[in-house]
């Protein structure tokens, strides 16, 4: 009975949880349990009451204490036991069948809550309830109801003739049926809707049923093909209608948290996408700087040239942002796009605050026009291609998030417009990114061409031997049909059976038409169109998760997300330790200095060099009018004693002396002097501030990692600074006016110019004789004590000397700055005599020198002389002392006191506020030039504690995006 109670149980479990079969299965089995409980029962009805009753007295103490049943008890006691025993085996029994009926229940329990597990993982079928009516409204005019609705149904599903024949073979059956037949069936477990449930369907099991013609099945089969591909139609279309009825949600929500927040309409707070784009740029210039292994993720994508890549990510972007062209170069340099998702659909570049409206053509031009731009100035000395990053944000509503990498197609041969190692160029740059281990490669093959032309298959299967992380993407698959492409090999490729790569995921996509201004939404509505009618979908070729750059656009997203969340806590962990390595080294070895980056150290140097410009505000004006003094003098003098007192002491008369003067002053002033004079302050200005630094470098808290940088700055601020134009013009005026000027007031300047006549004519009497002594060579004691020798030249020039020297002994005051020819001749001549052989030129060079020794000896003379002439002076020199010369000097003098009070003026008053403003500059372009400052600021402590700084910023990036991540989950 348990047996036939758990096998009713499975038929009724098996009608589909129908209650009129369940409690149909039960009556139909309750008649032979009942009469089975009757045969197992009524033999022992009677007598099981009176033993029963019988057992309970004998248990009862309050009964065996009575004496009026003691007779009765004893004598029944062997009756009793065996009644007993009975009863004994008959609860054993029992309770063996309750545990079957138990076990059945509990077995049919969990078969139900299986079956409802089951059940919510299936997709919606309500709609079938329209079509097939409950189990109580089951009858004869069930099937005929049902065709009727079928036929009025909007889904017009056609079930064909062999639902017909089932439909009339159910009806008979119905019809004919019994209850017999029905218990029957559930008790041998037969499938109703299966080929082997003919016999439910009033068959005899040696009935054959026609078999289907060829063409018949080939009919059937297109059919539901067709009815799939009407399914999947209709589904795709719902999910259109949800994503854009999302997309708007979330451009209301993002606007909402905006308003709330107070920001502006298009500011919107970083998103976590955001702030990983962040973490790989930094990463990017980290890696560049100090070779450290970037394993962060991100979609490098990767192909042969003009194979779609761009046009993939265009698709995913949902905006054609990138530059196009015709069989030619147009991807330069890698291009890294950043995805999120945001209330407008809007582009900018990583380096500027500009935003491009993606949904104006407009802006969409002006955009592609500047990755143009970009892509050329990253191209330089006659490169093709450039490892120079473009990094461009892209937001709209409904994007995937992630980061995708665009590369330069892989090319086969390099045309005579390439650089020579453009080949080899893109694919170094391919693997750099490749080789990243969670990097996930984009593969992009062109579907119209020939699989044994794809240059980028083999380079992927090195870089990803097992595809792990690799997602095929085959394009043109349009273009492909149409050529009659053989549509075994697509189905092999989409199955990685053709390419010798492993891959996560194959997909086909249709990325255009042909037409460059097609937008993103008129390829959407063709790629629909070409797979709803395609052959190859038809044909099974193509299935439906594969294809549809929408079905590839969420793959890609989802295993990128998948590899950031496996890999970024370890990469936050790697830095982490690289960081506590670095501070462990600076406190090792800078332990008492405060850490300072690149940045840091050049502001500081930007204080001290103002400051030091500052601190020239200390010179009184009467220390630089003596600097000055000094600095004009040291540079006039020689002009003043060759050009202008010199030619006019060869007068014979004071008359001629002053006119000879006067021109030559005039013609100096006018053209030579001002300038002369500006350079020469100029020059001052600048050594002054260089005292200051070189002052500076001696102080005890010196630190000489500026030194270098602040040099730099000095020399091009001193070099762009030019004096004003204007005082050139005033110091020319000052100047005439003071050389005009040949009267000597009182005493005081006459002794003051004759001091400054005298220490002249000193300086260069001793000037002129180290001259003649450097010609002449050692002097017989210096030849004697320090073991020096003459040379033959210096011996000429001794002997030559000695011959001039007697020439002058003659008559000095006669004698010319010039020899003329027969004096030349003389010399040479009496030179030759005694073996000593010169030219005019070498006897030309020898008097020159004497000839100025001995005028400034004999100046020097007429100067001691005039010491007590200043009242002669104001007289008219009536006592005959010559003391033209010392007015000269003193004309000289005030114009060089003149000059040096007027350049000072201009120093303080605009030059030296001009040289700061020039340092102010030269360091703000410096502060811009990272290139200049890694050239100036250099040494294992700036390397080291700019190396902290970045990785100490990645490190934060990084948590800070951990922890937006884990917010988001």
């Amino acid at each position: 009975m348990s047996q036939f109670f758990i096998r009713g149980s499975l038929g009724s479990m098996y009608k589909c949880g129908s209650r009129k079969y369940s409690s149909g299965g039960l009556n139909l089995w309750r008649p032979q349990f009942i009469i089975r409980r009757r045969l197992l029962y009524k033999p022992v009805s009677t007598k099981l009451i009176t033993y029963s009753m019988a057992y309970s007295t004998l248990n009862s103490r309050t009964v065996l204490n009575r004496p009026v049943y003691k007779h009765l008890i004893y004598n029944n006691t062997r009756t009793i036991a065996g009644t007993a025993k009975l009863l004994t085996v008959v609860g054993r029994f029992l309770k063996v069948r309750y545990l079957l009926l138990t076990g059945a229940i509990g077995g049919g329990v969990t078969l139900s809550q299986k079956y409802e597990d089951w059940k919510e993982n299936l997709p919606d079928l309500a709609w079938i309830k329209d079509i097939f009516p409950d189990s109580d409204t089951l009858g004869l005019g069930l099937f005929h109801d049902m065709r009727e609705k079928m036929k009025s149904s909007a889904l017009s599903i056609r079930i064909g003739k062999r639902f017909e024949q089932v439909q009339d073979q159910l009806r008979q059956w119905f019809q004919e049926a019994t209850d017999d037949d029905v218990t029957t069936l559930l008790a041998e477990d037969i499938k109703i809707g299966t080929t082997s449930a003919l016999p439910f369907l009033g068959k005899k099991p040696d009935q054959s049923e026609n078999i289907p013609t060829k063409n018949a099945k080939d009919s059937r089969m297109q059919q539901i093909q067709d009815e799939m591909m009407h399914c999947q139609i209709r589904y795709q279309k719902e999910i259109e209608k949800l994503e854009k009825e999302n997309k708007e949600l979330r451009k209301q929500l993002l606007l909402l948290k905006a308003q709330k927040t107070g920001k502006s309409h298009k500011t919107m707070r970083k998103s976590p996408i955001d702030m990983y784009s962040d973490v790989l740029d930094e990463l990017a210039d980290y890696d560049s700087s100090y070779n450290t292994q970037d394993h962060l993720p991100r979609v490098v994508v990767v192909g042969d040239q003009s194979s779609g890549k761009t046009s993939v990510l265009e698709m995913i972007a949902q905006a054609r942002i990138f530059p196009r062209g015709s069989g030619e170069m147009m991807t330069r340099s890698p291009v890294k796009v950043t995805l999120s998702e945001g209330p407008y659909h809007i582009a900018r570049f990583k380096d500027s605050n500009k935003e491009f409206d993606l949904t104006k053509e407009s802006e969409l031009s002006a955009l592609r026009r500047e990755v143009e731009v970009r892509m050329k100035a990253s191209v330089m000395d006659g490169k093709t291609v450039s490892t120079e990053t473009i990094s461009m944000t892209v937001q709209g509503p409904g994007l995937q998030r992630m980061v995708l990498v665009d590369l330069p197609g892989i090319i086969s041969t390099v045309t005579s417009e390439m650089a020579d190692d453009t080949k080899e160029a893109i694919q170094k740059m391919c693997r750099h990114y490749m080789e990243n281990p969670n990097a996930i490669i984009l593969c992009i093959q062109d579907g119209s061409l020939d699989a044994e032309r794809s240059n980028v298959t083999d380079l992927v299967s090195q870089m990803d031997t097992h595809g792990k992380r690799t997602i095929f993407v085959l394009t043109k698959v349009d273009v492909a049909e149409q050529n009659l492409y053989n549509p075994d090999r697509i189905k092999k490729t989409l199955e990685g059976k053709l390419f010798p790569m492993k891959a996560l995921g194959y997909f086909a996509v249709v990325t255009g038409k042909g037409n460059t201004n097609d937008s993103i939404q008129i390829i959407r509505d063709y790629e629909e169109d070409f797979f709803r009618n395609s052959k190859l979908f038809r044909e099974g070729v193509l299935k439906p998760s594969q294809v549809t750059t929408q079905n590839m656009s969420f793959a890609v997203s989802e295993c990128f997300w998948k590899m950031v969340k496996d890999s970024v806590e370890q990469q936050a962990d790697s830095f982490k330790a690289t960081r506590f390595n670095l501070e462990t080294e600076w406190k090792n070895t800078f332990a008492r200095v405060r850490q300072l980056d690149r940045d840091e150290l050049f502001e500081k140097a930007r204080g001290e060099i103002l400051d030091e410009i500052i601190t020239m505000g200390q010179i009184t004006p009467q220390e630089w009018e003596d600097c000055f003094s000094k600095k004009l003098w040291d540079k006039l003098a020689t002009h003043v004693f060759e050009n202008i007192y010199l030619p006019a002491a060869q007068a014979d008369n004071a008359g001629t002396f002053n006119t000879t003067v006067d021109i030559k002053l005039k013609q100096w002033a006018d053209k030579q002097l001002p300038k002369k004079c500006v350079e020469i302050g100029w020059n001052t200005l600048q050594e002054e501030f260089q005292k200051f630094v070189e002052k500076d470098k001696q102080a005890k808290d010196h630190d000489d990692i500026f030194d270098n940088l602040k040099d730099h700055v000095i020399k091009t601020s001193v070099e762009k600074h030019r004096w004003s134009d204007k005082a050139e013009d005033s110091l020319r005026v000052i100047q005439l006016n003071a050389l005009e000027d040949r009267s000597v007031h009182d005493k005081q300047q006459w002794d003051s110019a004759i001091k400054f006549m005298e220490k002249t004519l000193q300086d260069m009497l001793h000037q002129n004789e180290e001259i003649i002594h450097h010609m002449t060579g050692p002097v017989f004691t210096e030849r004697w004590s320090q073991w020096k020798y003459k040379t033959k030249e210096e011996e000429r020039r001794t002997a030559t000397k000695q011959e001039l020297e007697k020439m002058l002994q003659l008559d000095p005051k006669k004698r010319k700055p010039s020899l003329q020819f027969d004096e030349l001749t003389t010399v040479r001549k009496n030179l030759q005599s005694t073996g000593v052989d010169v030219d005019d030129e070498f006897i030309r060079e020898t008097w020159h020198q004497l000839y100025r020794k001995s005028f400034l000896n004999r100046v020097l003379q007429s100067c001691n002389d005039c010491r007590k002439g200043f009242h002669f002076y104001k007289r008219g020199f009536t006592d005959g002392i010559d003391c033209i010369d010392v007015v000269l000097f003193w004309r000289i003098q005030r114009m060089l006191q003149i000059t040096s009070n007027a350049l000072r003026q201009q120093v303080i008053n605009n030059e030296a506020r001009r040289l700061e403003r020039n340092l102010k500059e030269v360091l703000d372009d410096y502060s811009d030039d990272k290139e200049i400052l890694q050239k100036l600021l250099t040494g294992r402590r700036v390397l080291l504690a700019e190396e902290i700084k970045r990785v100490r910023l990645i490190q934060e990036k990084l948590e800070e995006f951990i922890q937006a991540l884990n917010k988001e989950k």
